[in-house]
């Protein structure tokens, strides 16, 4: 069971999720960690020659991670133990023209990306992060990462006085209410353009970089308030990103403690909240491609397959109190419980009763709680990256996740205890005795 030793293992959440305010921030420090304990870097445009007892991990769109100990155990009878999980999280980006100049101010052009509550982005301490892409000093095209770190924006809410019914019912107009404001403009002087800005942040971070033009960026904001446990008993996680953040620093840290014996897998796709349709989401070639290039051949492939499992980790809803009328009566997990078995009978979630026993088992074999969920029969639920790549690769996956509330909010909540007790589960996984996929 979890007792103290959650303490250290949050302490390190609570860093990654600081560390990570977009994907591509998230996919660098989880590679750095891999690279700090002696995996090895792989590059899609070269030659690979992987060999038992290896670790590596290879990168696609600076975004999207897979992390992979070649074990000793022949793949084609012991499988891969895999887990999933994703960099993205719902947040606001900066549009591709952004600027401007309204009564005054200089504001930003933003869309919503992903399936947001937009009502927390109100009155925060916004900050902005992303990749820039630019023209150096020799003509080529290169991109790096900036942070700014400190807030740079933020959103007002309108005065009650001024929308009398706005605690009675309030609809939100992305387009018209939610242009961050940057600054107070000056009569008569010029304001550096949103590119230029970028340009000067990405040489204020990086001085030995020759930047001639920003030539286009991807770039989010996020509310600057650092991760924290809270509570009378500090007993909650509140951050943004928990979802799904929380989960690829749980599966990494997994994957970090695995051993040479079996191979596992550890993959963090970008684009999940917006249907993984890209090169480097789960919808997209990158897992299969991956594989196919480590057995490639077809028929040793598809015996690597029938005997390996992918446990897909991403958040799940914890029944709210104010709420609980929108859970099942018999499905409603509880924060500080135990992760949570995600089902769905219409195969949003992938679990299967094969999938979700072997869960249990490595549940017990950890000594950790476990918990179920299932969506109300008259509620439609979400899905994840689950179903997907088992559709997509063939390997046979289950859902799971640590219950959350607020999900997809600004600032998310979590339990103390329940990424420390997915950690465990997931270090009987990476270590389990039997091919997983095999019943």
């Amino acid at each position: 069971m979890v007792d103290q030793s959650s303490q250290a293992f949050n302490r390190g959440l609570l860093e990654f999720l600081q560390a990570s305010p977009t994907p591509f921030h998230a996919a660098e420090n989880i590679a750095a960690q891999l690279t700090q304990a002696g995996f090895q870097p792989l590059v899609e445009g070269e030659r690979w020659s992987l060999k038992p007892g290896g670790k590596y991990w290879v990168m696609r769109n600076g975004s999207s991670v897979i992390g992979f100990i070649y074990g000793r155990e022949p793949m084609e009878t012991d499988g891969i133990r895999m887990v999933g999980a994703h960099t993205d999280s719902p947040c606001l980006k900066v549009k591709p023209q952004p600027d401007l100049s309204r009564q005054g101010y200089a504001q930003l052009g933003v869309e919503v990306y992903g399936g947001a509550l937009l009502a927390p982005w109100f009155d925060r301490d916004l900050s902005m992060a992303g990749r820039v892409s630019y023209r150096d000093g020799e003509g080529r095209i290169r991109s790096g990462l900036v942070d700014f770190k400190l807030p740079v924006a933020v959103v007002p809410s309108l005065a009650i006085h001024l929308d009398r019914e706005a605690n009675r019912q309030r609809s939100i107009n992305p387009q018209k209410e939610l242009p961050p404001l940057l600054l107070s403009e000056i009569d008569g002087v010029d304001q550096p353009s949103f590119r230029e800005r970028l340009k000067a942040q990405l040489l204020a971070e990086q001085p030995s970089l020759t930047v001639d033009e920003v030539l286009d960026f991807e770039i989010s904001l996020y509310d600057t308030q650092p991760p924290a446990l809270i509570g009378l008993a500090q007993d909650f996680l509140a951050s943004a990103r928990l979802d799904n953040l929380l989960s690829c620093y749980v599966g990494l840290q997994s994957l970090l403690k695995a051993d040479d014996r079996h191979s596992t897998l550890l993959v963090c796709n970008d684009h999940e909240e917006v249907g993984s349709a890209s090169a480097c989401g789960a919808k997209g070639p990158m897992l299969q491609q991956f594989l196919e290039r480590l057995v490639p051949e077809t028929e040793t492939r598809m015996r690597v397959l029938d005997a390996s499992l992918m446990i897909s980790a991403d958040n799940a809803h914890g029944v709210h109190p104010n709420f609980a009328d929108r859970h099942d009566d018999n499905h409603g997990p509880r924060l500080n419980r135990g992760p949570v078995i995600k089902v769905n009978a219409n195969q949003r979630y992938a679990t299967t009763s094969e999938s979700s026993a072997l869960f249990r088992d490595l549940a017990e074999r950890a000594d950790v709680p476990v918990q179920t969920f299932v969506s109300r029969t008259d509620m439609e639920c979400g899905s994840t990256i689950g179903p997907i790549t088992s559709a997509e690769v063939g390997v046979k996956t289950l859902d799971v996740g640590v219950p959350t509330f607020a999900m997809h909010s600004i600032r998310e909540l979590a339990g103390r205890d329940d990424a420390a007790y997915l950690h465990q589960i997931l270090n009987e996984f990476y270590r389990y005795p039997h091919p997983p996929g095999q019943s």
